[in-house]
């Protein structure tokens, strides 16, 4: 029956999501709301960015819906894990409605980025107020336990960083709702084997409102009038319920799940490529004494593109790699060091990006070279 259910939410926000994206693409080319193209941009023509507006109601609907319908057909949640699971859930719900509204007001009018940011860090400090942090590292770094003190102020600065890499990383066509797809498979099917059905339904309804959603961003046609991008109120309040699921699984919570010395690294290996790519980012602009949050062209899906791959191309390769880096994680951390598999992950991220400039360098060195000839 649970898998059923399961099923039924991911259904639910499908069904819903292929009907209300091409409304939301009626009512953007009535009123003329579009993502006017610029030098960063990649796309040519007039894009609605308001997909985004369909996630969030899709998602509280079928998961608020299949939870009702659990409970008439007897299938209750057990009753000593109400006391985190209803405040947890009802914070996360009040965190994504400010992330929801501020991302609306951003794509239809601007938002200036201090109050946007201020906005992500009152909704990232409503998931601790619930009682949910990450208070172990499970022996990364040497750390085990981590106080309150230490935990909450963490959890908080993670939320508002994969809240921004998840946004960030939306520069091509289904790349980001590409990266969230794979990482709330990942996250689902880590719930679902730790029999935490509230979560996996948040996962898979998630899942479910996304699938509409890419084919329309990476298969619609921008002269039919049926591409569509999701905009910051998509890209906000997905990576809020990545960071929320993220942070579930790895906090130590013997209720949730039995003990796990390779919680923290499954956890956030799901979200490694864009964690690691935003890191990298900001470390670069940090040493070329640039502003941290100043546009560039210096993220892995420009990398791609400089290297002569379409953005076609680029989404696949960087979909693949993180679905590498995925299952590497999950199979390898029964068998490998915490600490060690996070220094391989590193190492093995720091070389592709070496191995991918060099391409690219070599790749301007030929153009130049032949621009000179001509």
């Amino acid at each position: 029956m649970t898998y059923l259910l399961i099923t039924l939410s991911l259904l639910i926000s499908i069904i819903l999501s292929a009907l209300i994206i091409p409304r939301i693409l009626v009512v953007a080319f009535r009123k003329k709301l579009f993502d006017i193209p610029n030098e960063r941009k990649i796309h040519s023509g007039i894009v609605p960015r308001l997909g985004g507006i369909s996630f969030v109601p899709t998602i509280l609907f079928a998961l608020s819906f299949t939870t009702g319908f659990r409970y008439l057909i007897g299938c209750e949640i057990p009753a000593e894990r109400l006391h985190f699971i209803i405040p947890e859930f009802y914070f996360m719900t009040c965190g994504l409605t400010l992330l929801y509204l501020s991302g609306i007001k951003d794509d239809l009018v601007g938002l200036r980025y201090r109050s946007k940011f201020v906005v992500q860090i009152i909704a990232a400090s409503l998931i601790p107020l619930s009682g949910l942090w990450i208070n172990n590292l499970y022996g990364l770094f040497g750390i085990d336990e981590l106080t309150p003190w230490l935990g909450i102020p963490f959890t908080i600065l993670l939320t508002v960083f994969i809240v921004n890499a998840i946004n960030l990383i939306d520069g091509i066509d289904g790349l980001a709702s590409g990266l969230s797809s794979i990482s709330l498979l990942a996250l689902g099917s880590l719930f679902l084997y730790h029999d935490q059905w509230i979560y996996t339904m948040l996962a898979f309804s998630t899942l479910g409102v996304l699938l509409p959603f890419f084919y329309y961003n990476v298969f619609g046609k921008v002269d039919r009038c049926k591409k569509i991008f999701m905009g910051d109120t998509g890209s906000l309040t997905l990576g809020y319920i990545l960071a929320f699921l993220a942070i579930s699984y790895a906090n130590n919570n013997l209720e949730r799940a039995p003990y796990s010395e390779g919680a923290i690294v499954v956890a956030f290996s799901t979200l490694i490529v864009p964690m690691f790519d935003v890191f990298r980012v900001i470390l670069v602009r940090f040493r070329n004494h640039k502003g941290l949050f100043e546009a560039d062209r210096n993220h892995i899906h420009h990398k791609f593109l400089d290297m002569g791959c379409s953005p076609r191309k680029a989404m696949i390769y960087i979909l693949a790699l993180a679905i590498t880096f995925n299952l590497l994680n999950i199979l390898l951390i029964p068998y490998i060091d915490n600490n060690l598999l996070l220094l391989a992950d590193i190492i093995i991220w720091i070389g592709l990006n070496v191995w991918f400039d060099k391409i690219r360098d070599k790749r301007y060195t030929k153009k130049n070279i032949s621009q000179t000839n001509i």
